[in-house]
């Protein structure tokens, strides 16, 4: 087998014990689900009036269409502490230091992580 396939092979174990602990810690998921969504309906329903007046009088869309890309970001910034703290969880378990006795891809470890983590919030 070649190096890439190996590879590939690793990363995908890699992501189906992240999905695996996604599935056991339903939490999380829904953590990372209403999160933006909570926020969403705060900053334009309870917040949204006052704030768009400051877009000079304009109405709820536009305030909509100011307010999206921020918490886009917000999310994806979520994503990647919640990515950050579950390798910070494996490093801490000692898991990673049997990974690093065993014959797999050094980075199919942090990539499992990540693609998890972009199937949970997808």
């Amino acid at each position: 087998m070649s190096t890439l396939s190996l590879a590939a092979r690793d990363t995908t174990t890699m992501l189906r014990r992240n999905l695996l602990h996604a599935r056991r810690y339903p939490s999380l998921t829904l953590n990372l689900l209403l999160t933006p969504i909570m926020l969403l309906l705060l900053f334009v329903y309870v917040f949204g009036d006052t704030m768009s007046a400051g877009l000079g009088g304009g109405d709820r869309a536009d305030y909509l269409a100011y307010l999206l890309p921020g918490l886009l970001l917000m999310t994806v910034g979520s994503t990647t502490i919640g990515t950050a703290v579950s390798v910070s969880n494996d490093m801490t378990e000692g898991i990673i230091a049997r990974f690093r006795t065993m014959a797999i891809h050094r980075g199919s470890v942090i990539t499992g992580h990540v693609i998890g983590s972009v199937l949970q919030s997808v």
